[in-house]
């Protein structure tokens, strides 16, 4: 089993481990939405939020599973974000280009979960922490800074024009860290994500979230937490 105290930087997924995108691009399209007659409240029910929420994130991972084989040229987040929200404004009736273009920005805007921003604070202390997303680096700087997160760098995979799982992605992280990759942790929510830094070498820790993607029975990453305190607490315990 790997020791963690051989662990010197520390990676992390952005959307989903440590912001909620999920919760936030459905505050979006709901915010969107035309408002009922009184003016109360949008009038969209739930139903039809989430119905949107999924076109959305179906639009972003078919286009990104296409750049990744090689069935369209590679375009930025900010690129297939915009695509994603045109289908939902069509698909909503939404015709006020200022929304739309707000709605285009909406992973710009998305909340941290409750324990991210107080987790990398702790841990910044004693380890150099990157963060390695499939967010466009525009996106990431404000991303960022609307969610309190403090790294000492933080990498899109627009730097090689790849998304995660791309190998490319990970060896940028590992290139950055200045390590080798048996001593640089790769933390998510998504197994899919951590698969594909496990394939470059990497360590592997799976933080719990609500929603994301849990191990299978078959994968075997090398450690695995319920939140992000429990992850810091291990590796500043040294």
């Amino acid at each position: 089993m790997a020791d963690i105290r051989e662990i010197e930087v520390v990676v992390f997924d952005i959307l989903g481990t440590l912001v909620d995108e999920s919760s936030g691009l459905r505050a979006e399209i709901r915010d969107a939405l035309p408002t009922s007659d009184d003016g109360s409240d949008n009038g969209a029910d739930d139903g039809s939020v989430d119905e949107l929420l999924a076109m959305w994130q179906r639009h972003v991972e078919t286009e990104q599973r296409r750049i990744g084989q090689g069935h369209r040229a590679y375009a930025d987040s900010e690129v297939i974000d915009a695509e994603a929200a045109q289908l939902v404004a069509d698909r909503a009736g939404l015709t006020d280009p200022a929304t739309i273009a707000r709605l285009s920005t909406a992973t710009r805007r998305l909340p941290p979960w409750g324990d991210s921003v107080a987790g990398l604070e702790r841990l910044t202390r004693q380890f150099p922490v990157l963060g390695l997303s499939n967010a466009a680096r525009t996106a990431l700087l404000r991303l960022n800074a609307h969610a309190g997160l403090r790294w000492h760098q933080v990498l899109s995979g627009e730097a090689v024009l790849a998304y995660k799982p791309a190998p490319e992605v990970y060896q940028l992280a590992v290139d950055t860290a200045g390590h080798p990759p048996e001593r640089v942790l790769m933390v998510a929510a998504h197994a899919w994500d951590l698969r594909g830094a496990q394939a470059r070498g990497m360590r592997t820790a799976y933080v719990h979230r609500p929603v994301g993607d849990p191990p299978t029975d078959s994968d075997a990453f090398d450690w695995r937490f319920d939140g992000l305190d429990d992850l810091v607490t291990a590796l500043t315990a040294r």
